[in-house]
């Protein structure tokens, strides 16, 4: 039999229902015991949103993918249904010989590309060729379906407040010690990694000159997270005369709790506090550009496994 090969698309995972809440976090934690406050917040925010939509997006990017591609395309989540173990073992019971596996986080981080990688290798062990995309930050293309979403609303925005606004580009932020260099690790490209989106996406809309990065979405947990925090940044321009700012998040590829609650409700209520109007664009969810790059990233990887010398 010849090789057979597929894509995985990887993703953070997200709970079906509150219920499933502090099962989730203890995933996400790895077994490590959150306080009963920081549970019944997380439960708070889901609870505003109705339920995160991540899982159903995810699936739906990978269905667009597989469309464009000869190959079956797969979903594994970290922290949930479908775990990426049972994805991988689902490809290995359907003849799945190698795989070109894409993490759905653009830019790569020691605390989401490489524990999505270690899940994977430990789940496939030699009975899968491997092709790992470490990261995706720099695609053009990727870079241009967040600017179709952008365009529109700064256009219409600054047209309505009378001068261009400006943007504030968001990632996830992580612990500044899992960042850090170390005696025997480099430092993490995470940050810069997310800064160089930004300014792709920032290239790719003419006329907009005034644009900052923060980190969104800190952690309840101790010790320093990367900023600066988008509310720090909003309170700057604030201060600098702007009633409006746009939002845009270029480190999460569809809908969930990070943007559905952290930017629709509490930036927005935390904008109005200060007396600044915040809005965002659509998420890409569906785009056609995001697909567009997932399929260059997917065949680039498909063909380095379709020549890539033979193990024994």
């Amino acid at each position: 039999m010849g090789d057979r090969a597929a894509v995985l698309l990887l993703a953070h995972g997200t709970p079906d229902s509150l219920d499933e809440i502090p099962e989730y976090l203890s995933n996400v934690t790895g077994g490590r015991p959150m306080p009963e406050s920081v549970i019944a917040e997380i439960r708070h925010r889901y609870s505003e949103i109705g339920r995160s939509p991540l899982t159903r997006l995810t699936l739906e990017q990978a269905r667009l993918l597989e469309a464009e591609l000869d190959v079956p395309v797969y979903v594994g989540m970290r922290n949930w249904r479908p775990y990426i173990k049972d994805a991988v073992q689902q490809m290995i019971a359907d003849g799945i010989t190698s795989a070109v596996v894409i993490c759905l986080a653009p830019q790569n981080s020691r605390t989401s590309v490489g524990l999505y990688r270690s899940a994977v290798e430990a789940a496939a062990g030699d009975r899968l060729r491997i092709d790992f995309v470490e990261g995706w930050a720099d695609d053009l293309l990727l870079a241009e379906a967040f600017a179709e979403r952008l365009r529109p609303l700064w256009h219409s925005l600054s047209g309505e407040m009378g001068d261009p606004v400006p943007v504030v580009f968001t990632a996830h932020s992580v612990p500044q010690r899992t960042v850090e260099p170390g005696p025997d690790q480099p430092a993490d490209p995470y940050a810069e990694q997310a800064k160089l989106t930004a300014e792709n996406v920032a290239d790719c809309v003419p006329g907009l000159r005034d644009w900052r990065f923060a980190f969104q979405s800190q952690g309840m947990s101790g010790g320093p997270w990367l900023g600066p925090t988008v509310e720090e940044t909003l309170t700057e321009l604030r201060k600098e005369g702007h009633k409006a700012v746009i939002i845009a998040p270029i480190g999460f590829l569809c809908d969930h709790v990070e943007i559905l609650y952290d930017i629709d409700i509490a930036f927005r209520e935390f904008g109005q506090n200060i007396g600044l109007q915040i809005e965002r664009p659509r998420s890409l969810n569906s785009s056609v550009l995001l697909t567009a790059a997932l399929r260059g990233i997917a065949r680039n990887g498909l063909f380095r496994l379709s020549t890539a010398p033979a193990t024994s």
